[in-house]
């Protein structure tokens, strides 16, 4: 017999509780600190570098909605210069696994706020919401250190934070082609793919120009993957790898078509793989290259 109701409750949300903070062990936590920290130095000198220049011309600052509500200041060239030295220093030092919460808070407050004046300018780049919520959530584990071989369920929740706001990144894109175009039919049957490789396409597939039925089957490939992502949200081992594989290589083709490279989202989606196995490869090639090592003699 089934149990009560009650119960058939309680068991439904042990299971959500279970999923949402499956344990992730602290080396894993201590890897993609790295890779995240460090990507988004990367971001505020390469992607989102405009924040410095755009504040010379704060009358053209719109900002979005949180931007609005918010009680935000407005940009000017001593906060924007001030939040890259914050960001910088914070990065760095949250990076190396000191001071985890203090610097990884200093570092979410000052990258929202750069983030919210990047976007003020009437352009909202989404490949950078799965970055933001990762900025946001790290430092609410603590400390995580390489060498550990303990879980922690925070870092789960953390980690499951990142996932979702990744695949939301890609569902969320295609409600939003449905919405624009009035059903999926009518975006996936249409010339975005042709107007996008005229506009700004290489010549390495310039050429798929003169074949849209390739580019329209390429549109519906894209939609269904875009709305059955988040699948990969309860995928395990090899199923799991050949998706991230695929949306990978998605991007791979992207950039290489259309110079598209979704970057902040690619560096998330470290967030689904082992990086824990990463440690011991590392430790073992710097002991190679050690001076005075005995593989290196």
């Amino acid at each position: 017999m089934g149990g009560t109701p009650m119960s058939s409750l309680t068991r439904a949300g042990g299971a959500v509780v279970n999923w949402w903070c499956s344990p992730v062990p602290l080396a894993r936590v201590a890897v993609l600190r790295v890779a995240i920290y460090l990507f988004v130095l990367y971001d505020i000198f390469f992607l989102t570098d405009d924040v410095i220049p755009m504040a010379y011309a704060p009358q053209f600052y719109q900002p979005t909605l949180i931007g609005r509500v918010l009680p935000l200041p407005e940009p000017t060239v001593a906060l924007a210069q001030t939040l890259q030295i914050v960001i910088i220093v914070a990065a760095l030092v949250a990076a190396t696994g000191y001071l985890p919460r203090v610097a990884g808070w200093t570092v979410a407050v000052a990258y929202f706020e750069w983030m919210i004046i990047s976007q003020g300018y009437g352009y909202v780049s989404h490949d950078h919401l799965a970055l933001m919520v990762a900025v946001a959530v790290l430092p609410t584990i603590g400390r995580a250190r390489f060498g550990e071989r303990d879980s922690s369920e925070a870092a789960g929740w953390a980690f499951r934070c990142i996932q979702v706001a990744t695949i939301a990144t890609y569902f969320y894109s295609a409600v939003v082609k449905w919405v624009r175009s009035g059903s999926p039919a009518t975006w996936a049957n249409g010339a975005v793919f042709i107007w996008a490789l005229m506009r700004r396409g290489s010549d390495m597939f310039r050429w798929l120009t003169d074949y849209p039925w390739v580019l329209i089957i390429a549109q519906w490939g894209l939609l269904i993957i875009e709305f059955l992502s988040p699948v990969v949200l309860f995928l395990r081992r090899r199923a799991l790898y050949a998706a991230v594989a695929m949306f990978l290589g998605f991007h791979l083709m992207t950039y290489l078509a259309l110079g598209i490279h979704f970057l902040p989202t690619v560096v998330c989606w470290l967030a689904f793989l082992p990086l824990e196995r990463v440690v011991p490869v590392a430790k073992r090639w710097y002991g190679s290259i050690r001076p005075g090592s005995p593989a290196r003699a």
